[in-house]
């Protein structure tokens, strides 16, 4: 067979259109990532990173909490934060768009109050946009058994995205959630999922996500 340039554009637009990756999603295998639903991204005209399409999907996001609570599945909460003075955190941030303003949080980073984040749950701070870059989340998810994440949070295609591409790069199997992820440019949210589902990750919906994981009805 002779491959057409029509005929592979073709296939990569399905791909990233309407591909899906085909492992199962099994609770027990399974835990929700919570990335930066944190007052300067969520609470609203707080600081100038908010996001307002986080704001306004936090209340399905706290939904899936509680099923994944319900079902057994740890969730994991992670914060972009200023750890170790700044002294572990990438050097050429401070040259990019994303730090041109003079605003800075007045403590630590605190999850979004009205999401409920429960203390007997693991809290990371990192440095950096992904959840797995000089932090214990590895280790944490080995020690819990769980080959799975779950990927939810904002922004969509910075912290979430590249948490997806590092995970998957670890050897676990990831899930995107499509309408529990935010960025700060909706235009750019398919973008990114598109990217995520041809390459990365099983991009489902919270609806999806949650049928998967609860537990089976009688």
């Amino acid at each position: 067979m002779t491959y057409t340039e029509e005929w592979v554009t073709a296939r990569a637009c399905e791909a990233y259109e309407h591909g899906r990756a085909t492992f199962e999603v099994r609770a027990e295998r399974s835990a929700l990532l919570v990335v930066d639903m944190q007052d300067e991204f969520v609470r609203p005209g707080w600081s100038p990173f908010w996001v307002p399409a986080a704001t306004r999907m936090a209340p399905r996001l706290g939904r899936l909490v509680e099923v994944c609570r319900t079902a057994g599945v740890p969730v994991i909460w992670t914060l972009f934060d200023d750890t170790h003075l700044g002294l572990d955190r990438p050097k050429a941030l401070a040259h990019l768009p994303h730090a041109d303003t003079d605003w800075r949080r007045p403590g630590e980073s605190e999850v979004w109050g009205p999401l409920g984040r429960r203390p007997d749950e693991v809290l990371i701070r990192k440095p950096s946009y992904g959840a797995f870059h000089d932090t214990p989340l590895d280790t944490v998810l080995r020690n819990l058994g769980r080959d799975t994440v779950v990927v939810t949070g904002t922004l969509t295609n910075y912290c979430c995205g590249t948490t997806a591409r590092q995970a998957y790069e670890r050897g676990y199997q990831v899930v995107f959630g499509s309408d529990v992820t935010a960025t700060d440019d909706e235009a750019r949210q398919e973008h990114e999922l598109a990217v995520l589902r041809k390459g990365f990750a099983l991009v489902l919906t919270a609806e999806e996500i949650a049928d998967r994981l609860a537990p089976a009805r009688p």
